[in-house]
C-alpha cells in the first residue's frame, strides 16, 4: 500500500515538473529558436461562439493569420518574461493588423511570448513581419471559397512545395476535430 502511494506520488511530481518545464517564466532573449504560428481562420471562426471582428466577418478575407512568433527552447518555452510587459506603441499595434487582425491577440501574444524575445515591441513585431514574409502561403490556402477536408500531410507537402528550403523537420501541422488549426514553422534566432 505504501509502495503504491509512493509510486503514485512520484508520478504526480514528475508530471508536475514536466508541466512546469514546458511553460516557464524565462529571461528575455534566452531561448533556442522561434516558432511562427499561422492560425487557419476558417477553423478559428467556426469554433468561436462569438466570431466577430476582421478575422471572422462576412466574406472571411483571411485564410491564415499570424497567431504569434514564439521564442522556443528545445524543451518547453519561456513565457511572460517581463511583467508588466512594456507598452506597445500605437503605431506598432496598428501597423501589424494586416497580419494579426485583432488588437487583443497582438497584446496577448506580446505579453506572453514577445516579452521573451529580448527585443523592444517595435523590433519584435518587425521580426514577426519578416518571418511571415519568408513564408509563401500555398495558393489553395490564400482565400478559400469553401471548406475543404485536407489531410495534414497534404497541408505540410503544399507548404514545403511553396517554400524552397523548408523541410519536414521545420514544420508542424496542428489539427483538431478533423479541422486544420495551425501551421507552425521553425526559424533560427
Amino acid at each position: 500500500m505504501i509502495r503504491r502511494f509512493c509510486a503514485v506520488a512520484l508520478l504526480l511530481l514528475l508530471a508536475a515538473a514536466g508541466a512546469a518545464r514546458a511553460e516557464t517564466p524565462g529571461t528575455p532573449g534566452a531561448f533556442d529558436f522561434y516558432i511562427l504560428a499561422l492560425s487557419w481562420s476558417p477553423t478559428y471562426c467556426a469554433e468561436q461562439a462569438r466570431a466577430e471582428g476582421a478575422q471572422c466577418r462576412a466574406g472571411r478575407p483571411f485564410g491564415f493569420i499570424v497567431h504569434g512568433l514564439w521564442p522556443q527552447n528545445e524543451r518547453g518555452y519561456p513565457q511572460s518574461c517581463q511583467t508588466p510587459a512594456p507598452y506597445i506603441p500605437a503605431e506598432t499595434l496598428n501597423g501589424i493588423q494586416d497580419l494579426m487582425p485583432s488588437r487583443g491577440l497582438v497584446i496577448h501574444e506580446w505579453r506572453r511570448h514577445g516579452t521573451c524575445a529580448g527585443l523592444a515591441p517595435e523590433a519584435f513585431f518587425a521580426k514577426l513581419r519578416a518571418a511571415r514574409e519568408k513564408i509563401t502561403i500555398p495558393p489553395a490556402f490564400i482565400a478559400p471559397a469553401e471548406a475543404a477536408t485536407v489531410p495534414p500531410a497534404e497541408v505540410e507537402a503544399a507548404f514545403i512545395a511553396a517554400n524552397p528550403g523548408l523541410t519536414t523537420a521545420m514544420i508542424a501541422v496542428d489539427c483538431g476535430a478533423k479541422r486544420l488549426r495551425e501551421v507552425r514553422v521553425c526559424f533560427s534566432k
